[in-house]
């Protein structure tokens, strides 16, 4: 029994959970005493606790950091970031590391590409606001108002429509958000203006990450980026710049990814073919001001638009998008 006990200890890993004990004290003191002391403080504080607890969900998701599913999901259940439910990243992230499907239009939930045909009927203002949201700066300022607004109108499409687990995960967060509305309103001293400000910001930061953990590429293993920073953005990101050895090794912790990188880099730079950038700080050279990519995927077969049942909008976001009734399937090849 003892030994049972202490196999089950030895395979938690104890720097998340202090991680996760500090961040949730970050949020508390933010939206508390510090409001009161220095507001615009407040808020940076809290724009942090944000992402953090957003790159620890990440963790969670990936059965960290308990070797006890239910408990890891109700350590990060309490909805803080106020938009995205648990359940429906929990369910998208994990259909996102179906490597093959990385950056597909339709099967990638978190992909940032759009069907060529769907790309060639949307008016030509919203192709202009799209192409300014593929440059960094675009993706920093628009990113979260666009992604979530279709993110949340299709979840809309899909419960209307039935979907329970859709509505569940719904429903969930519902229940979630209720003890951080009574936080808000009786405990914490922050304005619910500057805390949404706060939310906002935290998920500009967070595009940062996204902008390009993965490109088109005909070989599936060559999609997924490696950034090799080391800074606040690698800890605010978990070292989930070291994006590719994430996808190969899910279960290993974020704190160990730098190390499992650096011993076999040539491996992992082979496995990429090579797509790397040595900092943020690169990427925001780069690609503040120019779009890394295009929007309709460039990798993508053209299908007829008159063949699509999807809506142009369908396509912005990933998230319960509706299928063409004709298309061809993107090169994937897993080698």
């Amino acid at each position: 029994m003892t030994a049972r006990v202490l196999r089950l200890f030895s395979g938690i890993e104890w720097v998340t959970l202090v991680l996760i004990a500090v961040t949730y004290a970050s949020w508390g003191w933010s939206t508390t005493s510090l409001a009161t002391m220095s507001l615009p403080t407040s808020i940076l504080l809290l724009t942090l606790a944000l992402v953090l607890h957003a790159s620890l969900t990440h963790e969670v998701i990936h059965g960290h950091p308990t070797p006890w599913t239910n408990l890891n999901g109700a350590l990060m259940r309490p909805a803080v970031g106020l938009v995205v439910p648990y359940g429906r990243f929990r369910d998208m992230h994990l259909a996102h590391h179906h490597d093959e499907n990385l950056t597909d239009p339709y099967d990638d939930p978190e992909s940032n590409f759009m069907d060529p045909a769907i790309w060639t009927r949307l008016p030509a203002p919203l192709r202009f606001v799209l192409r300014v949201n593929n440059t960094l700066l675009g993706r920093l300022i628009l990113g979260p108002a666009i992604s979530n607004s279709v993110f949340i109108t299709n979840d809309l499409e899909n419960i209307c429509k039935g979907c329970r687990a859709v509505r569940n995960s719904w429903l969930a967060h519902g229940l979630a958000l209720i003890p951080i509305g009574i936080w808000l309103v009786y405990v914490g001293s922050i304005p619910i203006w500057a805390y949404l400000i706060a939310c906002y910001a935290s998920m500009s930061v967070l595009r940062l990450r996204t902008f390009l953990e993965h490109r088109a590429h005909a070989r599936a293993r060559a999609r997924t980026v490696v950034i090799e920073d080391r800074g606040v953005f690698s800890f605010l990101f978990l070292n989930n710049n070291f994006h590719v050895v994430h996808h190969m090794h899910p279960r290993v912790a974020w704190y160990k990814l730098p190390a499992q990188y650096y011993a076999n880099k040539a491996h992992y730079l082979r496995r990429n073919d090579g797509y790397l950038y040595r900092s943020y700080w690169e990427v925001a050279r780069a690609y503040l001001f120019q779009a890394k990519d295009p929007v309709p995927h460039p990798e993508w077969p053209q299908v007829a638009p008159m063949t699509l049942s999807a809506s142009p909008l369908s396509t912005l976001d990933t998230i319960g998008k509706p299928q063409p009734i004709a298309r061809q399937p993107i090169v994937k090849t897993k080698e």
